[in-house]
């Protein structure tokens, strides 16, 4: 039985009918095209600057993945101001940040089951002063690598990228990253600098996507 919690949080869940959960299988569908060449199994998740509904969208994607089939992995590697241990009501004394220490948990990294087939979560653990450290660290590419044993894709939640270095070193160590923009809320000057920002280290920016953008009545109407 869902819990009432992950439920009222996740709109892929609570109204799986919804133009909003189909626009996230379009999102799923065109990530499975965009990687025909070069295949996606690590993937930050991020935004131009703060935006409170990004862990939401994350948690959302990680969703409509699992119900494809892909086992996906939800990392919260956001080691500022974490939430998806909230959105699934999940514990974070362990997690990212017990790996980077502990040789035990890289060896069996202490992820979490959901209530959702095949998709898991690992929650931040501890949060440490010095995230950017951390994040940038060699340490950290072979916690991703670990990670991506046995699951078919990981997604890692991450700062926004103008306001701190987090997801800018973390975009160099995965196959691609994706960026969120909120319709009325992200300025484009944001948007471009995040751009400018990630192709200066090479990022692989697999797309772009615009959340928030006026509802089309056709749809609606189609969706009843």
């Amino acid at each position: 039985m869902m819990t009432s919690q992950i439920r009222a949080n996740l709109v892929t869940v609570s109204d799986p009918r919804s133009p909003a959960a189909e626009a996230y299988r379009t999102l799923r569908t065109n990530l499975s095209f965009s990687s025909l060449d070069h295949p996606i199994r690590t993937l930050v998740v991020t935004t131009p600057a703060p935006q409170d509904n990004k862990s939401l969208f994350i948690a959302n994607l990680g969703v409509i993945m699992a119900q494809g089939g892909y086992r996906t992995l939800l990392v919260d590697s956001d080691l500022r101001r974490p939430v998806l241990h909230d959105v699934f009501g999940a514990d974070n004394s362990v997690g990212l940040t017990t790996m980077m220490v502990n040789e035990e948990a890289l060896s069996n990294p202490p992820v979490v089951s959901t209530e959702i087939e095949n998709l898991w979560l690992l929650p931040t653990g501890p949060l440490p002063p010095n995230p950017a450290d951390l994040l940038g660290s060699r340490r950290m590419e072979g916690v991703i690598a670990r990670l991506a044993e046995g699951v078919d894709l990981v997604l890692l939640n991450a700062p926004p990228v103008i306001a701190v270095t987090d997801a800018t070193l973390l975009g160099t160590k995965v196959d691609g990253l994706l960026l969120v923009i909120r319709a009325g809320v992200t300025r484009r000057e944001h948007a471009q600098r995040a751009k400018e920002l990630l192709e200066k280290v090479n990022v692989r920016i697999v797309g772009t996507v615009l959340e928030n953008a006026p509802p089309d009545a056709m749809l609606g109407a189609y969706y009843g």
